[in-house]
């Protein structure tokens, strides 16, 4: 069985994910992380990560054993991954990786759970469940914003906001399978909606599937 959830940054896709997988015995994949890896792979090398023969020849150094890097995490490579993350090369380099994963799950798990940008569009058309989990801008903004507060204090609401914004931008407009929700995806908007809320709504959507 493949669950594929798409969506925009922090509108709680990867949250979501990681329940889903728990409760139905799902191997989970972040795939923002590859693209996370794939743009710390080129920063740390000290290339530019949107030039396309940079960024293409990091996505092939990317391993497994590099997505739980904390590492990844940080801002700054979030945005880096936003702009890797729309070269064609760089997401041919990856796609294998993501439906290997999704084809061949661990071992002892029922199916896989991937959640990104373009799961049900492109990495796992056929997938049995396809979610399309968005806010709006300012509510995910205000999620990124309480984040990043834990660790810097200094941290500028409109600031994330505008990041936020530009960050959908890229990732809609991009030529390369833009951000958008598959036409048999089920839309999720979780502005007005906690996490709990949302989970209910999915495994209810997962779980019919489930049962047939």
């Amino acid at each position: 069985m493949i669950v594929a959830i798409d969506g925009p940054a922090a509108a709680g896709k990867g949250t979501l994910a990681r329940r889903i997988a728990a409760h139905f015995q799902l191997a989970y994949l972040d795939t923002g992380a590859i693209y996370r890896a794939a743009a710390f792979q080129a920063v740390a090398a000290g290339d530019d990560p949107a030039d396309p023969v940079a960024a293409e020849a990091a996505a092939k150094r990317v391993r497994a054993e590099q997505l739980a890097d904390p590492k990844l995490r940080d801002e700054a490579v979030g945005k880096a991954a936003s702009v890797v993350a729309a070269i064609p090369g760089v997401r041919a380099a990856l796609l294998a990786f993501q439906r290997d994963f999704a084809s061949h799950p661990p071992a002892g798990s029922r199916g896989a759970v991937l959640d990104g940008r373009d799961i049900g569009t492109v990495v796992c058309p056929l997938a049995d469940v396809k979610l399309f989990v968005t806010a709006s801008a300012e509510a995910r903004a205000l999620r990124r914003f309480k984040e990043l507060q834990e660790q810097d204090p200094g941290a500028i609401y409109l600031r994330v906001l505008q990041d936020m914004k530009d960050r959908d931008a890229r990732d809609s407009q991009r030529q390369a399978a833009p951000l958008a929700p598959a036409p048999d995806a089920v839309v999720l908007d979780t502005t007005a909606l906690d996490a709990d809320a949302v989970f209910k709504m999915a495994c209810d959507i997962v779980g019919r599937k489930v049962a047939l």
